[in-house]
């Protein structure tokens, strides 16, 4: 959360990523590694933060999840680059005077690292056939898989996920899903493949479903994304609509 309160100043290295500009939808997001320990005094903060900016009518937007790891991120959607300058804590902090800074203090004994980095929704590598762009509101459950590749694989590894698109349409699957691609701030390359539902129960049943809508012959086509990249890891976790923020 601390780099929130610095507005995020990394844009001076904006040069090096890729432009906005593109068909994509790009986020920025910050992330909290939490110890377990202090959850629960996290929370507390995170939401007394959330009141803060409700009182103060700060002038920006964010959507929050957590992972099963203690992981809490904190998402905004970007229109350009250039939002990267803006300052929506400024007024806010002025007004609180020391107890802004205090209550950063206080975040801060809560996890051990945390940072900020930039990622782009790849409409052309989700499968959300009914034109949908994002999850049901009623679906806050997650389940994150991670696959981390080498440059030199970058073009195998995408056209494996093309491939595995074009099996879920073809099998008429309904284990919708959304890709993800790392951005500024990422030291490694990566996909990121958000599948959503109710719950964990859901979930499974959904995957147990679509298990046998693909049929025996999905794991030829998964293994032209499985043959290409460095690690695969997997995560659940969940949205928190109580820790997410817009302004009135």
């Amino acid at each position: 959360m601390k780099t929130i309160k610095t507005s995020f100043l990394l844009a001076l290295m904006l040069c090096f990523t890729v432009n906005v500009s593109q068909a994509q939808k790009f986020f920025q997001i910050h992330q909290d590694n939490v110890k377990p320990s202090k959850m629960m005094e996290y929370e507390k903060i995170a939401k007394e933060f959330n009141e803060a900016c409700i009182e103060h009518n700060v002038q920006a937007t964010w959507f929050t999840a957590m992972s099963n790891d203690f992981r809490y991120f904190y998402i905004t959607p970007m229109e350009k680059f250039a939002d990267l300058d803006e300052r929506p804590f400024a007024d806010m902090a002025k007004a609180m005077g020391d107890k802004f800074s205090d209550m950063f203090d206080r975040f801060d004994k809560c996890y051990d690292s945390h940072g900020t980095y930039i990622m782009a929704m790849d409409e052309k590598l989700s499968y959300m056939p009914e034109g949908q762009t994002s999850a049901p509101a009623d679906e806050n459950y997650r389940k994150w898989f991670y696959m981390y590749y080498t440059p030199e694989n970058g073009d195998k590894v995408r056209e494996g996920m093309k491939a595995v698109k074009e099996l879920f349409a073809s099998k008429g699957s309904k284990e919708y899903y959304r890709v993800y691609r790392n951005g500024f701030g990422s030291m490694e390359n990566f996909y990121l493949v958000s599948v959503s539902a109710k719950d964990e129960i859901d979930s499974a049943k959904r995957g147990k479903a679509n298990e046998e809508v693909l049929g025996p012959d999905r794991w030829e086509t998964f293994s032209k994304v499985m043959n290409h990249i460095s690690r695969m890891e997997e995560y659940t976790g969940r949205m928190r609509p109580d820790l997410a923020y817009s302004p009135k």
